[in-house]
């Protein structure tokens, strides 16, 4: 719950996530791995880009201010791990909304 609560912060840190969990961080990243099967990182980083691909799907919104709204620190980094992630350039995705 508190990972989907915060996700879109992009300068919350896994500490403080644990922390709001009521968890040490070992114990939180421990439980995470178990229920979820990746790393609490990970899961941020999946839960931004499927988020983000959601607003390139159905906003007007520019992909500096997606990337910003999901999370992301930057732009590039936003297109980086999205073309990684998805197999494609976030501008292929915005085409295909045309």
């Amino acid at each position: 719950e508190v990972m989907e609560q915060y996700f879109k912060h992009s300068g919350i840190s896994l500490m403080e996530l644990a922390e709001l969990s009521g968890r040490s961080l070992a114990t939180f990243k421990r439980d995470f791995q178990i229920e979820f099967a990746c790393s609490p990182s990970k899961w941020l980083q999946l839960r931004r880009l499927q988020f983000a691909k959601e607003l390139l799907l159905s906003s007007n919104h520019k992909i500096t201010e997606i990337a910003l709204e999901a999370g992301f620190e930057s732009a590039s980094h936003f297109s980086r791990v999205y073309k990684a992630q998805f197999g494609h350039s976030t501008s292929v995705a915005l085409s295909r909304i045309d």
